[in-house]
């Protein structure tokens, strides 16, 4: 991991001119920077010593970082990585993003040839663990195809290397937890499955009469529901159940409570949307979003998440203290349905943030109003970013590494092509699961 000495580096040669200002950079605060590269644990402060305008010293006279940095490797790499971490208002870092992204990064393969050896790296690195994700997806595989739902369920989706790319994705930092991503992926194709049923399957009266058997979590309430949605209420209850116990097997505390009461929020927004469908009228984009913060499930997964890491008893955070993190999450990734993620084989309509913009703003065009939904997911990343450091708790550091990776892993799940296909993320399943890293 680089160390703070190793941004300023990146700035060459005029580092001498930046740290006498460094806290006046944009508002970035030199703590950040410690904890971004590790060089440190404890917040600490330089105090700025005069007027200073580095950002107008080390950029040409455009106001932009000068071209001859690209030979500086990994100085650029740095102040790339930095770039993403970077709050509201932190216009430098903005500005390095783009200039790293844009002008240098496709590049550097090229002028520096470190691309092979660097692959090779990671080659070695992904196989390490590669075993152990083969044999989680076969465990998760099983579970699924032992509660027969894909058989019984024509129109839902049945895609598990998808579903699990998500909890491996998320929980990539540490090969060891194999039993919290199984679960975590369990839960997940709940999610999916739940959605489906919403979205394309369900009448509104029988979603209305499965939200209210959710909210009431009794076993009971399957009577009340018709056949084909008995099946999942059951796989719902048995999996939050179970990995409810084991939880309090683990760590000494039963989650079930806030377990519950997160698919009661989830269903209770697919409600929502249900009747925003029936009523063929689009809600307002403030409305939609903050339904659609709960309805992506991502806060189903964050609060499994969350216990199944061990957080929760008295040793260490209360789920309460880490909401505003949850919060920001899912408000990142709530927004990267940008229109035209409609999943193959789905004829479901649930709208999305730039469609109900547009009819806000009447006269906006498609593409300005996809413009604006960017431009809200890179706020949104901003206050994810701080956010995380806010959280000072030890306890809290494996939640906060975990709601990076969701929200990094979001958009890769959306990056539909004209075939409604993810052509992307079928590599990305093909090379971290299926050994095809040749």
């Amino acid at each position: 991991m680089a160390s703070c000495n190793g941004l300023s580096h990146s700035f060459f040669p005029c580092s001498s001119k930046i740290r006498p200002g460094f806290a006046r950079i944009g508002k970035i605060e030199p703590a950040r920077l410690v904890s971004m590269y590790g060089a440190g644990k404890q917040k600490w402060s330089i105090q700025a010593s005069g007027p200073s305008r580095p950002h107008q010293d080390c950029p040409g006279k455009d106001g932009r970082f000068r071209r001859n940095l690209s030979q500086d490797i990994r100085g650029l790499m740095e102040l790339y990585e930095a770039a993403q971490l970077s709050f509201q208002g932190e216009y430098i870092l903005d500005e390095a993003a783009r200039l790293t992204r844009k002008d240098f990064l496709q590049d550097l393969e090229g002028i520096n040839g470190w691309g092979k050896t660097l692959r090779e790296l990671a080659l070695m690195d992904l196989r390490k663990g590669q075993s152990v994700y083969q044999g989680e997806l076969a465990q998760v595989s099983k579970w699924w195809n032992e509660l027969g739902l894909a058989q019984k369920l024509k129109l839902v989706r049945n895609q598990l290397p998808k579903w699990y790319t998500w909890s491996m994705s998320i929980l990539i930092d540490d090969f060891s937890l194999s039993l919290q991503r199984v679960a975590l992926t369990k839960s997940i194709a709940i999610v999916y499955l739940i959605d489906d049923i919403f979205d394309v399957v369900g009448t509104l009266d029988e979603l209305t009469i499965f939200t209210e058997a959710v909210n009431k979590w009794d076993y009971a309430a399957v009577d009340t529901l018709p056949d084909y949605m008995k099946m999942c209420y059951l796989a719902l209850l048995d999996t939050t159940n179970n990995i409810g116990r084991e939880i309090c097997k683990r760590h000494g505390h039963d989650p079930i409570d806030s377990l519950k009461a997160s698919w009661g929020t989830l269903c209770s927004a697919f409600l929502v949307e249900a009747k925003w469908l029936a009523s063929g009228d689009l809600p307002t984009a403030d409305k939609y979003l903050e339904n659609a913060k709960v309805s992506t499930g991502v806060y189903v997964v964050l609060v499994h998440l969350f216990f199944l890491l061990g957080l929760g008893n008295g040793d260490t955070i209360p789920l309460n203290d880490v909401s505003q993190l949850i919060q920001c999450s899912y408000s990142s990734s709530s927004l990267d349905d940008l229109g035209s993620a409609k999943d193959e084989h789905q004829d479901g309509r649930d709208g999305s943030y730039p469609e109900c913009y547009r009819k806000d703003h009447r006269g906006l065009s498609v593409a300005q109003a996809r413009d604006h939904a960017i431009d809200t997911i890179a706020s949104e990343w901003k206050n994810l970013n701080k956010e995380c450091f806010r959280l000072y708790h030890l306890s809290a550091s494996s939640l906060k590494r975990a709601s990076l990776n969701l929200a990094r892993i979001t958009p890769l799940m959306y990056d539909y092509d004209d075939n409604q296909r993810l052509p992307v993320l079928e590599e990305y399943v093909k090379f971290m699961l299926l050994n095809h890293t040749t």
